[in-house]
């Protein structure tokens, strides 16, 4: 998916709510452990759901590997059916390692003829230095989305370190943006750092920011409208929790989108500020 498709669905749908797939096996309502693949058809109720609300959804790697072969299958069962809806989709696998690892995992993410799956980006932690991330970006049509800022509380412990001249978060934003372009990267930045969006757009003022940390983990959609929005949007707003786990009964579907739609509603209305 191409930067100019991803600012028209933004515009058609009128969003830009990614929903991510944190699926726990512990967490998803009682009467679908009887299926063969709970977590699928879990995942499956929402997407059905919320397709026409979200622009993207983003599985987080760590709940589908930690299930070993089963939780590999119900992930790939996921990307494909994705693949029938005009969504954007975003692996949230936080890769990095030295440049011929990354190209294996960059391999496990794009190439569909090895895993069956076919992702649009992908999470990747630049620690390691621009060799580590170039891999990722040897894929036509794909993206890569680097960590810069998260909302955890241990960001603090180097995110924030001082150098002569700026933070470590505002140094890998620097240096790595000259790896790629607006149109194949975007960066992190957590919701709960809204107040810090102004700073990193007078760095990326025109990339793409994948923002999670709104609904459960307490960020405000309105402040991150505030400082991180462009003319093309250039925002792209992760809830997790705070939608699929809207309710642990027969109704999950229905109470997702109930809070999907309110989220939508609120960017539908700060969207048009930039219309």
């Amino acid at each position: 998916m191409t930067r100019k498709e991803i600012i028209e669905l933004i515009g058609n749908k009128k969003s830009f709510l990614c929903i991510g797939l944190d699926t726990d096996p512990n967490k998803i309502p009682k009467h679908l452990l009887n299926e063969q693949d709970p977590v699928f058809q879990f995942n499956k109720a929402i997407i059905d759901a919320t397709h026409d609300l979200a622009i993207a959804y983003k599985p987080n790697f760590a709940f589908y590997e930690s299930r070993g072969v089963h939780g590999w299958e119900s992930l790939t069962r996921t990307i494909q059916y994705l693949k029938s809806f005009n969504v954007f989709t975003i692996a949230d696998a936080k890769r990095g390692d030295i440049g011929n690892t990354s190209q294996q995992y960059a391999r496990a993410m794009f190439d569909e003829k090895s895993t069956g799956m076919d992702f649009d980006a992908v999470t990747v932690a630049p620690y390691m230095g621009e060799d580590s991330v170039k891999p990722f970006l040897s894929y036509p049509g794909k993206w890569i989305i680097v960590l810069a800022l998260t909302s955890n509380k241990g960001a603090f412990d180097f995110q924030f370190f001082q150098g002569e001249e700026h933070k470590l978060f505002e140094q890998v934003l620097c240096r790595s943006k000259n790896w790629g372009t607006i149109e194949n990267m975007m960066y992190v930045v957590g919701a709960t750092q809204a107040n810090m969006l102004a700073d990193i757009r007078k760095i990326v003022p025109d990339h793409f920011l994948l923002v999670p940390g709104i609904g459960a983990q307490g960020g405000s959609l309105r402040e991150v409208a505030k400082y991180g929005l462009t003319k093309d949007c250039g925002l792209i707003v992760n809830s997790s929790r705070g939608i699929i786990y809207a309710s642990s009964g027969e109704d999950f579907a229905e109470k997702a989108r109930a809070e999907a739609l309110k989220t939508q509603k609120e960017m539908e209305e700060i969207l048009s500020s930039i219309s």
